[in-house]
């Protein structure tokens, strides 16, 4: 797969832009502004592009325009080694819709297109907060390496809801059980394969690379009472009285967790500090990066990403970046933060007018038309 970028989207009144097409190069692009003025939204606009629901994890209906409410439409240019149309929206009260190059498509199907990575300030407090955001770091990775993952996570999920209902209606019939449980323990499986060949590669990335900012190794804990994820669908079986009385599942790479380790100084990421466990996330986007960018590096998305680095480190990873070849857009307060850039870049300044945003290219490679 050729390294994806999107070379132009337009958005219709989503969040607080009500109508902007921005027509991208392949580097790296900035968005500055002061808060509330719109940045954030642009990089969620280029994240629906991909499966799932963006980097904010919105519901569809908080990404319309307001007081409008009349729904909301992406329509972006991704190219590739040839060039996709793709047009995600919702109306009022309904799902969200995608289509690829005219034709009504998945969203896991935006995944075989482009791979996209990001980091959210959101994220800052990953190895801190509950295991549920490590899983879902570590399936946004996966899902890079292995779209299939996708569909993977869904029917395990779909056959969880369907065992849970049963366990919450105390079914005792064992009958009622073995589809479900056969699913869980097929699709549980290849999770925990996935999982696992993503944690090897993102460790390996890291360990080769030469960079400024500290690695991390990582591990997988695959839960209580699995020693063996083949076997997913005995240990359903055999741990069905346990899980009824809790009204849910109680095992199964739901109830997995990522574990990160700062290699230099051989301590838990949960227990660093806020600036060392910030610099192991922007590591472990870049080693993803990295272990993609031989079939082609993916697109980035980094919100805020030099707010707490110094101009060493934020130099250091402008030439990351630029090494990489990723095509990568980045927001920040101002435009003194992407002053090390070296090199071509696009920059675009956001402002906000009554909760209407508008941009203004300051670089002569952008363009832009409102």
């Amino acid at each position: 797969m050729t390294g994806a970028a999107v070379t132009q989207i337009t958005l219709s009144h989503f969040r607080s832009h009500k109508q902007a097409r921005l027509t991208c190069a392949p580097g790296l692009v900035a968005f500055y502004g002061p808060n509330g003025a719109g940045k954030t939204n642009l990089l969620e606009a280029i994240s629906l592009l991909s499966p799932g629901r963006g980097l904010r994890r919105a519901v569809i209906n908080d990404l319309a325009k307001r007081p409008e409410g009349v729904g909301w439409k992406i329509v972006g240019q991704v190219r590739t080694d040839q060039t996709y149309e793709v047009e995600t929206w919702a109306e009022p009260g309904q799902s969200r819709q995608t289509r690829i190059d005219g034709k009504t498509a998945p969203q896991v199907a935006l995944g075989r297109i482009m791979r996209m990575l990001w980091l959210v300030p959101s994220m800052d407090r990953l190895w801190i907060e509950g295991a549920d955001g490590r899983r879902r770091f570590l399936d946004r990775a996966t899902l890079s390496f292995e779209p299939s993952h996708a569909e993977a996570v869904l029917s395990y999920e779909k056959a969880m809801r369907e065992r849970n209902r049963l366990l919450k209606d105390m079914v005792r019939d064992p009958h009622w059980y073995v589809a479900v449980e056969r699913q869980m323990g097929e699709t549980g499986a290849l999770i925990h394969r996935n999982r696992a060949t993503t944690i090897a590669r993102l460790n390996a990335a890291q360990e080769a690379a030469e960079t400024v900012f500290p690695t991390a190794l990582l591990q997988h804990d695959i839960g209580e009472g699995i020693s063996d994820p083949a076997t997913l669908g005995d240990a359903l079986t055999e741990n069905r009285p346990r899980d009824m009385a809790a009204g849910r599942t109680l095992l199964g790479p739901h109830r997995a967790d990522l574990n990160a380790t700062f290699t230099a100084k051989g301590m838990a990421a949960r227990d660093c500090s806020t600036g060392e466990q910030k610099a192991l996330l922007i590591s472990l986007i870049l080693a993803n990066a990295r272990a993609l960018a031989a079939d082609g590096p993916p697109v980035l998305l980094l919100d805020e990403v030099a707010a707490h680095l110094d101009v060493g480190r934020r130099r250091a990873l402008y030439e990351e970046l630029a090494t990489l070849g990723a095509q990568t857009f980045m927001t920040g307060t101002g435009a003194e933060l992407f002053g090390e850039i070296d090199g071509d870049a696009q920059h675009f300044e956001v402002t906000e007018t009554d909760g209407v945003s508008s941009l203004s290219p300051k670089s002569k490679t952008g363009d832009l038309h409102k």
